[in-house]
């Protein structure tokens, strides 16, 4: 029960960051390395306000709009400064390894004697007894399902419909006399808000932040998605976001499972590149696959 739980809590903590990749993976078509430095970034803010007294909970909003400012960073040097999109994210992920230090004060900083979302007099008056051991994955998910809702409503309005429209044809947005440009500054603001509550929440579940924490994070948003987009595209009744979702917690669960049959914990980034290795070649076959399929017909 014990690992269930950690895989739930695990997995719907970076489906958070892996809806910020859908954005700029699915939507955008944007390789986005930002989310390598706006990770850590999330967990290096919300510890140091955290420690400095200001309530967790605030801490998620503040870490989304820090997000977002990296993300709208990200989008003007690509956008204003034409450099290319992989460059522009690489650029930033460096350059944001100096600015979580610098927000932290220190490659580490532990909260394990602080007030977190986990851990506060409030939910500890809810969960009492029993109930104490799910308050943590009852909090996550709540926070998962808040961050799927609000971005399913944001897709619907006008500024969602361009931000689609922008992946698959900027031209038409250009034809209804919109700044492609601006769509795309907004779309990677947004995907790094997510991404940087994610590490808000992962620093506070972890009860401490260090610098090496957003390593591989594109890799393993990106495996999230392509596993959810890839399982259930057949679901129709699926919103897309949900697959997202699910796909994080399959690909923590397959992760975990990995490390259950005797792979030691210090392989946990060749895990991820075999997983996300054979994900990418499935994914490819499955594409010639319907291609051919196609031409034949």
């Amino acid at each position: 029960m014990a690992l269930v739980l950690s895989v739930m809590e695990q997995g719907l903590i970076y489906a958070v960051m892996a809806l910020g990749m859908y954005i700029t993976y699915k939507i955008l078509d944007f390789p986005d390395m930002t989310v390598d430095g706006s990770f850590p970034m999330g967990a290096a803010a919300a510890c140091i306000l955290i420690v400095k007294g200001v309530s967790p909970v605030l801490t998620l909003p503040v870490c989304f709009l820090g997000g977002a400012f990296v993300g709208m960073l990200t989008g003007l040097i690509h956008v204003k400064l034409k450099v290319r999109d992989l460059l522009s994210g690489i650029i930033m992920m460096t350059a944001l390894y100096t600015v979580n230090l610098r927000i932290a004060g220190q490659a580490n900083l532990p909260i394990y004697n602080q007030n977190t979302i986990f851990d506060n007099a409030f939910v500890n008056g809810i969960f009492t007894g029993g109930l104490s051991a799910y308050k943590t994955v009852v909090i996550i998910f709540l926070i998962a399902m808040v961050s799927k809702c609000l971005l399913d409503w944001y897709l619907g309005t006008k500024s969602g419909f361009l931000l689609r429209a922008v992946g698959d044809n900027d031209t038409i947005v250009t034809s209804l006399g919109q700044d492609k440009g601006m769509v795309k500054i907004v779309g990677l603001s947004i995907a790094n808000g997510l991404v940087a509550m994610s590490g808000c929440v992962f620093a506070q579940q972890q009860r401490f932040f260090d610098i090496s924490v957003g390593t591989g994070t594109a890799v393993i948003g990106l495996a999230s998605v392509i596993i959810g987009t890839s399982l259930f595209r057949r679901l129709s009744f699926l919103q897309v976001t949900t697959s997202v979702v699910i796909g994080s917690v399959i690909y923590k669960g397959c992760v975990a499972l990995a490390v259950r049959m005797g792979m030691a914990a210090s392989d946990l980034k060749l895990i991820t590149a075999a997983l996300f290795l054979a994900i990418l070649v499935l994914g490819m076959e499955r594409k010639k696959k319907v291609k051919a399929d196609a031409d034949i017909k």
